[in-house]
């Protein structure tokens, strides 16, 4: 394995990034950086304090004053907001339904992005997320885009939320997720979408194994 190896994984909700990036990270020894769970933090917090989701000023002045840690527990990454271990709580069917919307804003992504950066800088390292091969990691050697149907995607996080003990309603999930590709491929500043560079894996027919085995693959062959 070369130094400074650098794999994104970007897709829409519910394509398995996550999960699949914990994997391969683990089978390389990669530093693991699930960039969406740093923006479901920033959200969260929006929604627990109150903060006016509208007031792009006031959720970037929010984000400045926050601190969110991505730590490695059990082989499971926990993230911490203001050293609060939030894990599940950023996990919440009112965090899925306006993190598009804190996300779109172009000066959050900005400074998320810069932070993400100096993640990457220190190591090899395994990023996932919407625009990571496009704007956050351009120069990954390795990059993937996952996806799969809608109607596969919201059953993959149904089953997940009830696993957790979350609520979860499918047909609700389904028009999340529909809504959210949108909010997320529309919008004006870093918006998702496969880089040119990219490989295009569809994961509908897939295990979770087999995605992973195939980026193994993928990144061993990248790296002769």
């Amino acid at each position: 394995m070369m130094n400074k190896l650098a794999v994104a994984i970007d897709g829409p909700a519910g394509a398995g990034k996550s999960t699949v990036a914990k994997m391969v990270a683990a089978h390389f020894g990669l530093l693991y950086i699930d960039t969406g769970a740093m923006y479901r933090a920033l959200t969260y917090k929006i929604l627990r304090d109150q903060i006016d989701m509208n007031n792009e000023a006031a959720v970037h002045q929010i984000l400045t004053n926050t601190t969110i840690e991505l730590k490695m527990s059990d082989r499971e990454q926990a993230v911490y907001l203001d050293h609060e271990d939030v894990t599940n709580k950023i996990r919440s069917r009112e965090v899925n339904a306006n993190v598009s919307k804190v996300a779109a804003y172009q000066h959050v992504r900005e400074e998320m992005v810069r932070q993400q950066q100096l993640l990457a800088k220190h190591g090899d390292v395994i990023m996932d997320g919407r625009d990571i091969g496009t704007y956050v990691m351009p120069f990954a050697k390795v990059k993937i885009f996952l996806n799969a149907t809608v109607a596969e995607r919201a059953k993959r996080r149904h089953e997940e939320n009830l696993k957790k003990g979350i609520p979860s309603d499918l047909l609700t999930l389904t028009e999340e997720i529909a809504k959210r590709d949108h909010l997320d491929a529309t919008r004006a500043f870093a918006p998702l979408k496969k880089a040119t560079d990219a490989l295009e894996i569809d994961t509908t027919s897939m295990s979770i194994d087999e995605v992973v085995q195939n980026i193994i693959q993928i990144v061993e062959k990248n790296c002769d």
